[in-house]
């Protein structure tokens, strides 16, 4: 299941560099395009747009796992998913 793998990548990949990210102001790039291959992006957007077809309670259980890693990165996902993805879904020809 994706909130698994997702729990071992945040704990594998995030946790070990969270604070040191923080504290560089550095910006997670890599990590973040790892996790879009894992399906982090686009949770609650429809299989047939691109997203993997799941409701806002399974978003809150991928946020809740990357958090345990990182914050920030974290935050990242959650503004992709939250108000990025509903807007597009709400005005997208």
């Amino acid at each position: 299941m994706i909130r698994d793998a997702l729990r071992s990548f945040a704990q594998e990949r995030l946790a070990p560099n969270a604070a040191r990210w923080d504290r560089d102001h550095h910006f997670p790039k890599e990590e973040l395009q790892e996790l879009a291959r894992l399906g982090a992006f686009g949770v609650a957007v429809p299989e047939e747009y691109g997203g993997a077809g799941l409701d806002y309670v399974a978003l809150a259980l991928v946020l809740e796992e990357i958090a345990a890693g990182d914050g920030g990165t974290s935050t990242i996902i959650s503004v992709n998913n939250c108000p990025v993805c509903s807007i597009g879904m709400a005005y997208a020809n």
